[in-house]
C-alpha cells in the first residue's frame, strides 16, 4: 500500500477529530479511528480488498493510546523510510471551546484521571506540543461549525488526492407507499397527465416508449423538466462544494408506475451527460 497517501489524524481531545475521519471517508479515504501506532506498520501490509478504489488511507491517533507519544517519531520515520507518504494533521481548539464542548457533551477528558477538565486540556496540550510542531497541517477548529469543519478537510483531501465525486441516486417512488426515508430532495409530479386513467397505458410502466411520450408530449411536463432540471444544475454543485457524499432526489407520483418513473428516467438521462456518478431506483414500478 505504499502508493496510498496516508493521514494522521491527532491532535487535542474535543478539537473535531470525528468530524474530520468521517470527512475523509466521505472523500473515499479508507478510515480507523484510533489506529494503534504499533499496528500501523503491519497494516499497511496487509492487502485490502477493492484496494485500488481508496484515494487514500486516514487513522486517527491520539493520547487514548498510553503508548503512543513514546513510540510514534521512531514508526513515523521507518515508515518514512520505507517509502510511504503520510501527513499529520493535527486538530487544536481554544481552551474555552473545548471546555465548551466538554459541558455540552458531559463526555470525560481522555487523561483526567482525577483532574479538572481544564488541567486534562493544558496537560495534553503540553504533551503534543513536539507532535504539533512536526504536524503538516495545523487547524484551530474553535470557530468552525461541524458543516464549515467537514469542507476545510474536504478541501485538504482534494489537495491529496482527486476528490471521489458526489454519488447521486435518483429514486422514482409512489406517494400511497410512503416517502423515501433517504430523500434529500422531493418532487411531486402528480400534476402531470396520468397515464393510469387511459386503458391502453394502464398495464404498462414509465419505462415504455408510449407511456414516455404520454407524459412528456404535455406542455406542463416540458416546463417543468426545464425549470427543474436548471435548479439541479445549479444546485448540485453547491452541494459538491459543501462535501456532501450522496445526493438522493426522489420524484413522487400517486403509484410510482408512470409519471415518476419518466421523469426519474429524464432527470437521469440528463444527468448522466455530466460525468458524475449516477444511479437510479424504480422503488414502486413493480406495485
Amino acid at each position: 500500500m505504499n502508493n496510498h497517501k496516508i493521514i494522521i489524524i491527532t491532535g487535542l481531545s474535543g478539537s473535531g477529530k470525528s468530524t474530520a475521519i468521517a470527512a475523509f471517508e466521505d472523500s473515499g479515504f479508507y478510515c480507523v479511528d484510533n489506529m494503534p501506532v504499533d499496528l500501523l506498520p503491519k497494516f499497511l501490509e496487509l492487502p485490502i480488498e477493492s484496494e485500488s478504489e481508496f484515494a487514500g488511507l486516514a487513522f486517527v491517533m491520539d493520547l487514548r493510546e498510553k503508548g503512543f507519544l513514546s513510540k510514534y517519531t521512531a514508526i513515523f520515520d521507518s515508515l518514512r523510510e520505507k517509502g510511504h507518504n503520510f501527513e499529520i494533521l493535527f486538530l487544536e481548539a481554544d481552551e474555552q471551546i473545548l471546555l465548551q464542548r466538554y459541558s455540552q457533551t458531559r463526555r470525560h477528558h481522555p487523561i483526567s484521571k482525577g483532574k479538572s477538565v481544564l488541567d486534562s486540556i493544558r496537560a495534553e496540550k503540553a504533551m503534543l506540543k513536539d507532535l504539533k510542531k512536526a504536524a503538516d497541517n495545523v487547524i484551530n477548529t474553535s470557530h468552525y461549525n461541524v458543516h464549515e469543519l467537514k469542507s476545510i478537510i474536504f478541501n485538504i483531501a482534494q489537495k491529496v488526492i482527486k476528490l471521489a465525486p458526489m454519488r447521486i441516486n435518483i429514486v422514482s417512488f409512489g406517494f400511497k407507499y410512503g416517502i423515501p426515508h433517504d430523500a434529500d430532495l422531493i418532487i411531486d409530479v402528480r400534476f402531470l397527465p396520468n397515464p393510469h386513467f387511459v386503458p391502453e397505458l394502464k398495464a404498462l410502466d414509465g419505462e415504455t416508449r408510449k407511456v414516455k411520450k404520454y407524459v412528456l408530449k404535455s406542455k406542463e411536463a416540458r416546463i417543468f423538466l426545464n425549470k427543474f432540471i436548471d435548479l439541479l444544475d445549479y444546485l448540485i454543485p453547491l452541494y459538491e462544494k459543501e462535501g456532501k457524499a450522496y445526493l438522493t432526489v426522489t420524484v413522487g407520483c400517486t403509484g410510482g408506475r408512470h409519471r415518476s418513473v419518466v421523469i426519474a428516467r429524464t432527470i437521469y438521462d440528463h444527468l448522466s451527460t455530466s460525468g458524475l456518478q449516477i444511479e437510479m431506483t424504480h422503488r414502486d414500478i413493480g406495485q
